[in-house]
């Protein structure tokens, strides 16, 4: 399925690839760095086992703005240790994730977002007339989200 919306960035972080995933993959982590989402929480029976989390886990999350709190639920699609952590929120409607590739120094991190095609309908069925506007103030969050947790992440496993 094509996304109708994107968005990416990237930053480097002085530690490897391995080190970097075991940050990113924990959603247990996540209030620690994104500006929206303040709790995420393994659902019952997909905790991670001893390699991390597994593609096919759920785990919900809590986003707060100054305007709501929403919790969605979301599903791991890669889950690869230094490579690669993924999700899909609603398990079609926006995908989320982590690249994650070796350089001098230690690891491009790039956090990527696609709002797509299912989760543009759900938004026109949810909101009619107010869809664009609705739409329009995710593409504005990942744009000012995706590098202030790449900041906050940078500095979080620089400073362990």
């Amino acid at each position: 399925m094509a996304a109708a919306h994107e968005y990416s960035d990237s930053v480097v972080v002085t530690a490897a690839p391995d080190a970097v995933y075991a940050v990113v993959s924990d959603v247990t982590r996540t209030g620690e760095w994104s500006p929206i989402c303040e709790a995420c929480w393994w659902d019952e029976g997909d905790e991670p086992g001893p390699d991390g989390p597994r593609e096919g886990a759920w785990f919900t999350g809590r986003n707060k703005t100054p305007n709501r709190t929403w919790e969605t639920r979301s599903v791991v699609v890669a889950a690869e240790p230094g490579r690669e952590f993924a999700w899909l929120v609603g398990g079609k409607f926006a995908r989320w994730g982590y690249l994650l590739r070796p350089v001098d120094g230690g690891t491009e991190l790039t956090e990527t977002w696609q709002f797509l095609d299912d989760g543009i309908e759900f938004f026109r069925e949810k909101y009619g007339d107010e869809a664009q506007d609705q739409i329009q103030n995710r593409i504005d969050a990942a744009h000012s989200g995706i590098p202030a947790t790449l900041a906050r992440i940078k500095e979080l496993v620089e400073a362990a």
